[in-house]
This record gives C-alpha cells, structure tokens and sequence, in this order.
C-alpha cells in the first residue's frame, strides 16, 4: 500500500469507502496495476485504540453498548420515527473506521441462499446467478476447510467455525434439529443454506478479518492509497461524466476542500446511507426530491429508494449451562486469560449459532434465520437497543430474524450539507406479513426452548415472557430491533426502477458505479457481509473485463 507524506490528487479510479466491497474493489484493481485513491471518512483501523477494538473480535460488544466509546466508531445516525415499530427511532450502525461496518460488525459470515441470485439473475442482472458470483465468493474467502466446488482457500477474508461454543449452544442446536425437523449443516455457506449449524465467523486466529485487515493491510496493494478522515461531499460530473470527488478534509492535516481527479472512474462505496446520500448530492437523485433543495438535477433517477432491512425479535432464556454473564467483572476476567494468552470469548464472535428454517409463508427457500448467543441482550423495548443494562445472570439470546421483508422504505436528504444526517424511514413492518413471520419464529423459538435435549437446564423465559403472546403478536413491534442488514437504495436493475445497470455504472453517467449492499435489488438471506466482499470482487470483473 502506497504510502505518501502529500496526499495525491489524481488516480486511475477513486473509490469512496473503505467498506467489505470498496476495500475489496480498491485492492483488486490497485493488484491489476492501476492506481487507486480509497477515501475514508473514518480513522485508520491500526493504529491506537481503533486499532486494537477493531482487531479484537470481543470487543464489538462495548463498541456499541458503552456510548463514549461508541461515539468513536459509529456515525450516530437514527432513523425517522418508525410508525409500525412502536414510533421508535431506530439505531443505523455505520462503521466510523476504516473497513466500515465490517471493522465493527457481529463478524457473522453468510453468504445467503444460492436462490437469491439466481433471483437477480432472472430480473435481467446478467452476471449475477449463483454459480456466476460463486468464483468470487470463492476468491474472496480463505476457509478452513479449504477449497472445494463451493468455497474458496487462500483469499483475504479467513473464515473459521466458532470453536468456543457453550453447552448451551450445543443443546440448541441438537433441540433445533429435533424440534423443527432439519438437519444440523456443517456448512451453510455450500450447496445447501437450510439447517441449524455452527456459525461461520470472519475470524481467524483471535483477529477480526474486517475489509481493509484482509484487502488492504494483508494484500498490501502496492499502488493503493488510503486517505482517511477525508469526506466526500460531491462527485465532480463534466458533460456527463464523472470525472472526480470533492472532498473536505476532517484530520489533522490542513482543513479544507479539494477535489481528487479520476482519470477512469469513481466508484461510490459508502453503504446503503452513504452511496445514496452522495449520489443526490451530486444531483443523481428523484428530481422533485433534488430541485426542494436547491440541487440541480443532472439524471432523475429513483435512487434512495428499494430501502429494506432485516429485523430480529429478541428472545432470552435464563439457562444453567451457559457461563458467560454480561456484566463489568466478567469481562474483565476474560481480558485478564486473554492478555495471558487463553483463547477466550474475546477471540470470537458472540454469536455461536445460526439456523436457516422455514414459517408456513416460506416458498422456495427458508425465510427465518436463527441467531443465538450465549449472552444477555438488552430490552429493546426500553430505548434504543443497547443502551438498556442486560441481565447479568446466564443467558442464551434467541432471535427470531426476519429474512424477506415485504415492507420498503426511502433514503432522502435531509438538505444540501453533505455533513447532515439523511432522512432514513425503513417502512418497518409496514407490511402485515412481516409481524406474522416475527410471531412465527418467536413460537418456533419457545418451541424449541422447551425440548429435552436441554435436560432441564432452561430455567426461565426472561425476556419478553408473557408481554409477547401468540394472541398479543403487536407487541412485537416495540421490541424488534434492526439487524444493521440494511440494502437497495442504489438498485441493480434493467427497469425503471433501477439506479444502476447489472456491471454496476449508473444509469445515464458515464465513469460512475456504486459497489456496495445499495445495490442490491432484494435482500440476501442472511446476513450482509460477505455479499459486500463477493459484490466487490464482481465490481473488479466488470471493470477488469473479467466478467
């Protein structure tokens, strides 16, 4: 990775966002021998203390749930009040760091079900089908078991099973399967997703393997240049093309505006908030939207759009064979082993499960995913999530997780100031289906709490208990929580409701793609995060002609 004391002015391509796709298609095109410009907003992940909580896969947990420190790695955004969802304004965790949200995510890794982009694939996105995206998915991973039809060996991202699992978790699983009828999957991620299984993490050797740790610290492209704490506020747009990025400088350097050239393209990936965000800036946007502002309108384009987002109903259950409590002292032990060189929960993801399952609405593919952790979630009906104090006695956490969300929502601007905050209204549960399927899941889950694999050691339903009942379903929807799975305010598509073409240029704008999760024209089933590392390594086939 290039390092220089004057940061440069002018590359092949600039890339916006260190994020899982934008560090993944910055690396592969600086391999290529282009040179690339990634502009950051965030600090550096590898130096200091954002250095080590971004490295350390334990420490997600006070990143989010201590508000000092979250402060320094989260941009703070909130949803409008959520009218189906009990008015709440929700949390919109983005990464404030380099590698995004990927420095500061659950490090769950899922690739979603191979139908999903066979499903893309039929809406006219060539390129897209399951067996096109599998060789990326394949390059992009480093997977424990290595290489076979479906998974990858040797690329930058290292997948490994969780290997400190609970007794609880053990029982969990073995309940699932007996309980629900599916088999226990040792690997959700090849030919077939449906199953309880141990989770996959994008963890190796006690390290977080964000985006920029495996594309840009590992890899180090030689011809990449890392900008941090440089904010995107335009893309530079001449006679139809784009041609450059305004940015303002926020470090230490010398405040101010510039504008950073691209002498092929730019390449927004800034997230489902942030592509949409600088897109309508630059005047790509809906007009009517645009011209409110003051902004002119160079391609009327329904961008910010197609909003949608998994939601999880949180599920606690107060258990004898769990031994991990969610308190101050207990973390501290756990830092003590760890410092000594023990491989502790700290090493890990707290998630120790996943289920891929089916409610009576499931068609093709299952539409519930189970989550489980053997630690105590807060009430999310109390405020915004996290910020409640969990129980501090053994818990294994449940969570029924909605994966095809029927309701939509918008991404808007809130003004022309590129550093406010975007309207973003996710229609949560606006769509009746979306609360039955929650409902279903929060049944299935008792259900499964109750079988006798767990031989009497589930002592009590903690949370919600009786405020949620088969015959009091609504009060889900004070309690459902985001899963930060958040997608498709840039949507891929042949139509018009689409914001970019299926290689990824926007529509009508020469030199400009957006590669990220904004892309997607409906959710992946399951978790988010190693679909944005595949989507960048498709956004290098494109552009390299390796498609």
């Amino acid at each position: 990775m290039a390092k220089r004391s004057t940061p440069s002015t002018e590359a092949d391509y600039v890339v916006v966002g260190s994020g899982s796709s934008g560090a993944a298609v910055a690396a592969r095109l600086a391999q290529s021998g282009a040179s690339v410009i990634m502009l950051e907003a965030g600090r550096s992940d590898d130096k200091g203390l954002h250095g080590y909580f971004t490295k350390k896969p334990g420490m997600v947990a006070p990143m989010h749930f201590e508000e000092k420190l979250e402060k320094g790695f989260d941009w703070g955004y909130k949803s409008v009040p959520q009218e189906n969802a009990g008015g709440r304004e929700m949390l919109v965790t983005r990464g404030k760091v380099m590698g995004g949200s990927s420095s500061v995510n659950g490090m769950v890794y899922v690739r979603g079900n191979r139908a999903n982009y066979d499903s893309w694939a039929a809406e006219g996105n060539t390129g897209w089908s399951a067996d096109e995206v599998n060789a990326a998915y394949k390059r992009s991973e480093d997977f424990e078991d290595g290489e076979n039809a479906y998974r990858g060996s040797g690329g930058p991202i290292k997948v490994s099973r969780s290997t400190i699992t609970q007794e609880g978790t053990r029982q969990f699983i073995e309940a699932t399967s007996e309980t629900l009828g599916v088999k226990i999957n040792d690997d959700y991620n090849g030919a077939e997703q449906e199953g309880i299984s141990v989770m996959q993490e994008n963890v190796r050797d006690g390290i977080r393997y964000s985006s920029t740790r495996g594309y840009v610290h590992d890899l180090k492209p030689r011809t990449l240049e890392v900008q941090t704490q440089v904010l995107a506020t335009k893309i530079v747009i001449e006679n139809g093309r784009a041609t450059g990025v305004e940015i303002l400088d926020q470090g230490k350097r010398t405040p101010g505006r510039r504008t950073i050239r691209a002498n092929r393209e730019v390449i927004v990936s800034g997230g489902f908030v942030n592509s949409p965000q600088l897109l309508m800036l630059s005047g790509i946007g809906p007009a009517d939207h645009l011209r409110s502002l003051g902004i002119d309108c160079i391609a009327d384009l329904p961008v910010g759009d197609n909003l949608h987002d998994h939601l999880f109903h949180p599920l606690s259950f107060r258990m004898s064979t769990i031994t991990h409590k969610s308190t101050p002292l207990f973390f501290l032990q756990g830092l003590a082993k760890n410092a000594f060189g023990k491989d502790t929960f700290l090493n890990h993801s707290i998630f120790e499960s996943v289920g891929f399952v089916r409610s009576s609405m499931a068609t093709d593919v299952p539409d519930i995913q189970l989550h489980a952790i053997p630690w105590a979630y807060p009430d999310p009906g109390a405020g915004y999530h996290g910020k409640a104090k969990p129980a501090a006695h053994p818990t294994l956490g449940v969570f029924s997780t909605l994966i095809y969300p029927k309701s939509r929502g918008t991404l808007r601007l809130a003004s022309a100031d590129p550093t406010a905050a975007p309207l973003i209204d996710y229609g949560y549960l606006d769509e009746p289906d979306d609360l039955k399927v929650l409902a279903e899941g929060t049944e299935m889950i008792r259900a499964i709490m109750s079988h006798s694999s767990f031989g009497g050691s589930v002592k009590e339903e903690s949370y919600p208990g009786k405020a949620v009942t088969k015959d009091n379903p609504e009060e889900i929807r004070r309690r459902a929580v985001s899963v930060m799975h958040a997608v498709g305010t840039c949507r891929m598509g042949v139509d018009e409701r689409a914001v970019v073409n299926p290689d990824l240029t926007v529509r009508g704008i020469d030199g400009l793609r957006v590669v990220d999760a904004s892309i997607m024209p409906t959710i992946t089933g399951g978790n988010t995060n190693a679909p944005c590392y595949m989507i960048g390594e498709r956004a290098a086939d494109f552009i390299l002609g390796n498609a």
